[in-house]
């Protein structure tokens, strides 16, 4: 599996912005799939998660309300809507796919290659 994540920019304080994450290769449908983020001398944290079916998710306590994860298995895409962003938010966002929905980023095979959201006040 090839995951690409992409839809970040530079927004201000309040603003709402969509991350994607599209798969290709076989048996995307059986991978659960999350978003990390990893900020400037931060080290790199769980953000929310999504099981193979859509029916489970995990959100981190900072994002809970805000963001919301959903997934199109058909187009083989993870999506992140991600409302009144904060200046905390910002950071380099991955997203990853692995056989088990996870906190823990060892848990997960595959990896994108990042996508970067600024958040300006």
């Amino acid at each position: 599996v090839q995951l690409q994540a992409s839809g970040g920019g530079m927004v201000q304080v309040g603003d709402s912005l969509t991350l994607s994450c599209e798969a290709s290769g076989d048996n995307f449908n059986n991978y659960a799939v999350a978003w990390f983020r990893q900020a400037p001398g931060k080290e790199r944290e769980f953000v929310t998660g999504i099981d193979w079916s859509g029916g489970v998710t995990y959100y981190e306590d900072s994002v809970k309300g805000r963001f919301t994860i959903s997934r199109d298995n058909a187009k083989k895409a993870v999506y992140l809507q991600m409302n009144s962003l904060r200046p905390e938010d910002a950071a380099v966002y991955y997203c990853a796919a692995g056989l088990v929905l996870s906190r823990i980023g060892t848990g997960y095979n595959y990896w994108g290659q990042g996508t970067q959201v600024t958040v300006s006040s």
